[in-house]
């Protein structure tokens, strides 16, 4: 059978985004039970409520949403539980110097397969003011209105 590639998604946090500063964004492994993998493979997993933590020097997943394989049997997997996270020394180690710095959170950004394996992007964040969140939407609008402008007159010199 030939080996997977490219990259295919299972979710995206996009409220993240919204809510946060995204600061720096790290790739990682997650290590899965085989139901958790057909689910995802199935495409069904919420990011939503997610997080990551560090314990004891390790990474972890925390409060993903990844629904129970609908054919598996006793062997099923928990839906919310701790999911440990496959980073380098040097990259935990980066990562625990800025999380302990008041404000910043690690926030999973997307959950995808990358030449079969399932990785998870994860976020060093810093959480948005509300005035913060008012101007992006105002940016945002601005950049929209702008874009709509160029069309319409493209649209009329020909």
């Amino acid at each position: 059978m030939p080996r997977e590639r490219g990259q295919k998604a299972v979710a995206t946090n996009r409220k993240a985004r919204h809510d946060y500063h995204i600061e720096d964004v790290y790739e990682a492994g997650i290590v899965l039970t085989g139901t958790e993998v057909k689910t995802l493979r199935a495409g069904r997993a919420s990011l939503v409520d997610g997080f990551a933590s560090i314990d004891n020097g390790q990474v972890y997943l925390e409060n993903v949403h990844i629904p129970e394989f609908f054919q598996g049997s006793w062997t099923n997997h928990t839906t919310r539980r701790k999911r440990k996270l496959l980073l380098n020394r040097q990259e935990i180690d980066k990562i625990a110097g800025k999380v302990r710095d008041p404000g910043y959170t690690l926030v999973p950004l997307s959950l995808y397969f990358k030449d079969g394996y399932a990785k998870v992007e994860i976020g060093v964040a810093k959480g948005k003011k509300e005035y913060d969140k008012r101007q992006t939407l105002k940016e945002q609008d601005a950049k929209r209105e702008m874009n709509k402008a160029v069309r319409d007159q493209k649209t009329r010199n020909f």
